[in-house]
């Protein structure tokens, strides 16, 4: 038994080529066409993500960085307002401390001038007291 092919096998082979070019034309390469096209849009996208990481690292750096010059200059101007008030502190204090010194100047002096009187009236006292009492001691007038 011997098999020889026919024209229909080359008929066959001939619709399959056809129905291969056709199918082609009209599927296949508008198929490949569009997953060109998303392939490309999709390396776009991928394109944009990346600038869009890159700069949103870029932006979170510089608020990294604004935010600790802020903190740094916010701690300058607390050492500085810190450091204002103790000056300011420093001058009532030695307004207080002067104006206390001068009150109690002021206060030991009158003092010690009350007490140069009192000392001086006591003394007059006592030279009329010691007058009478060695007058009655004595019995006579002195």
């Amino acid at each position: 038994m011997d098999i020889y092919p026919n024209f229909t096998v080359f008929f066959q082979i001939a619709n399959f080529l056809l129905l291969l070019l056709i199918l082609n034309f009209t599927v296949y390469r508008p198929i490949r066409r569009i997953l060109g096209q998303r392939g490309d849009e999709f390396l776009s996208f991928q394109g944009m993500i990346e600038d869009f990481q890159n700069r949103s690292e870029k932006d979170t750096k510089t608020l990294e960085e604004n935010m600790a010059s802020a903190r740094s200059e916010g701690f300058k101007e607390k050492e500085n307002l810190k450091n204002a008030g103790l000056e300011e502190e420093k001058v009532t204090l030695q307004g207080a401390v002067s104006s206390a010194d001068e009150k109690i100047g002021k206060a030991k002096g009158e003092i010690d001038r009350d007490a140069a009187q009192a000392r001086q009236s006591l003394e007059e006292e006592v030279k009329v007291f010691s007058k009478e009492l060695a007058e009655k001691l004595l019995g006579r007038s002195i």
